[in-house]
C-alpha cells in the first residue's frame, strides 16, 4: 500500500460507499470521493486522502462549461452552430469548412496538440509543469500537425477544439473565456468553490494531493500551472458544485430547450465508452440506463460528473495510483448508483 507517512494521507472512515475504501486498500487510488444527490437527499463519502467537500482538478469537464457559454451565445444570436469557425477565429486550418458544431463535438478533424511530447498535463513534465502557455502557442502546435480527417468525416477527441472554442468566446464577447464562465455560470448558480485558475499552480483547501510514478517512485504532482490545458481542461471544482452545474444545465436552466437538445445530439460511433454531443458525454450503463455528463483527467486527478434524466446526479473524483482503478470497477460503482 502507499506509504501514508510519506504521502501525508489522512484516512477517512466511509460507510455509504465502502467500495471507495477498497480502492485505497488495493493501491488503486490514494484518495477517492463521491457525492450522490437524488430524491432521498445527499450522500457523500471520502476514502484515503480525499475529504468530503474537497477541491480537485476537473480536467476535461471544463469543456462542458465552455460549450455551455458557446450555446448561450447561440441563444443570443451572436454565434451560429453551423457557421464556419473562421467567422470567429482566424487561422484555423480549413476554418472555412469546419463549423462551430464540429469544433464542439470533435468532428473537426483538428490535430490534438496534447499528443505532442511535452504538451500533455496527463504526463509528468518536471519543471515545465510551472511554465505558462498562451492559447495561440497551443494552436500553433496543433495547426502544424496533420488533421485526422476532412471536417465532418470522422470523430476524434481533440483538446485543440476547446482551445478554439475558448478563443471564439473571447473574440465574440471581448472578454476572457474565464470571465464569461464566471459571469454566466458560476455566479448565477452560486458555484463559489469552482475556479478558473489561470497561472495559479495550487488548489484551494481542502484538497487531496495527486501523485504520479516517475522512475519507479511516487512523485507529488499536485502543483502545476494549468495554462497548458486552458479552456480544454484547466478548471478546479468540488463534487457538490459539479452536481449543481450539471443539474442546472441538464435541467434546462442554462440554455434554451433548443440549445440543450443540440448539446444532447451525439456522435455515437466514437470507439470509446461514451457517445459525444456538444461538450456532453453520454454513458450507457449495462442495465440499459444512460447518464449524461463529462469526465476529466489531469495528472494526479480523475473525475466523472454525471446526471440521469430523473435528476439523480453523482460526481466521482479520485487520485489514481500506478495500479489504476479498473474500468469495470468505475462502471460497477455508477451501476450501483443508477441501476
Amino acid at each position: 500500500m502507499i506509504n501514508t507517512a510519506i504521502a501525508g494521507v489522512l484516512l477517512a472512515v466511509t460507510s455509504t460507499f465502502p467500495v471507495l475504501d477498497g480502492w485505497v486498500e488495493q493501491d488503486w487510488a490514494s484518495g477517492a470521493l463521491l457525492t450522490v444527490e437524488d430524491s432521498t437527499g445527499v450522500r457523500a463519502d471520502a476514502a484515503g486522502e480525499a475529504v468530503v467537500g474537497g477541491h480537485f482538478r476537473i480536467g476535461s469537464a471544463t469543456k462542458t462549461f465552455v460549450a455551455t457559454v458557446v450555446l448561450q451565445l447561440v441563444d443570443e444570436g451572436r454565434v451560429g452552430l453551423d457557421d464556419p469557425v473562421d467567422r470567429y477565429v482566424a487561422g484555423v486550418p480549413k476554418g472555412d469548412l469546419i463549423t462551430v458544431r464540429q469544433v464542439l463535438n470533435h468532428t473537426s478533424g483538428l490535430y490534438d496538440y496534447a499528443h505532442e511530447a511535452g504538451y500533455s498535463t496527463n504526463r509528468w513534465r518536471g519543471a515545465d509543469r510551472f511554465r505558462t502557455y498562451r492559447p495561440q502557442e497551443l494552436l500553433d502546435v496543433a495547426f502544424a500537425g496533420t488533421p485526422y480527417f476532412h471536417p465532418g468525416q470522422g470523430w476524434h477527441y481533440s483538446n485543440t477544439n476547446y482551445v478554439v472554442a475558448g478563443m471564439l468566446i473571447e473574440r465574440v464577447t471581448g472578454r476572457t473565456y474565464g470571465d464569461e464562465v464566471r459571469a454566466r455560470i458560476l455566479r448565477p448558480l452560486g458555484l463559489t468553490r469552482t475556479t478558473v485558475p489561470g497561472r495559479w499552480p495550487a488548489l484551494p483547501h481542502p484538497h487531496a494531493r495527486g501523485y504520479t510514478e516517475v522512475d519507479g517512485r511516487l512523485v507529488d504532482a499536485t502543483l502545476m500551472n494549468p495554462t497548458l490545458d486552458w479552456a480544454a481542461g484547466e478548471m478546479i471544482s468540488t463534487a457538490d458544485d459539479l452536481n449543481r452545474f450539471f443539474d442546472a444545465l441538464l435541467g434546462g436552466r442554462l440554455t434554451s430547450a433548443a440549445s440543450l437538445a443540440e448539446m444532447r445530439r451525439t456522435v455515437d460511433d466514437t470507439g470509446t465508452i461514451f457517445a459525444y454531443g456538444l461538450g456532453l458525454q453520454r454513458f450507457d450503463l449495462p442495465c440499459g440506463r444512460s447518464v449524461w455528463g463529462h469526465g476529466g483527467e489531469l495528472i494526479g486527478y480523475l473525475t466523472y460528473a454525471t446526471r440521469a434524466d430523473d435528476g439523480t446526479r453523482a460526481t466521482l473524483s479520485y487520485n489514481p495510483l500506478p495500479a489504476e482503478v479498473p474500468g469495470e470497477a468505475v462502471i460497477g460503482l455508477f451501476g450501483s448508483i443508477y441501476c
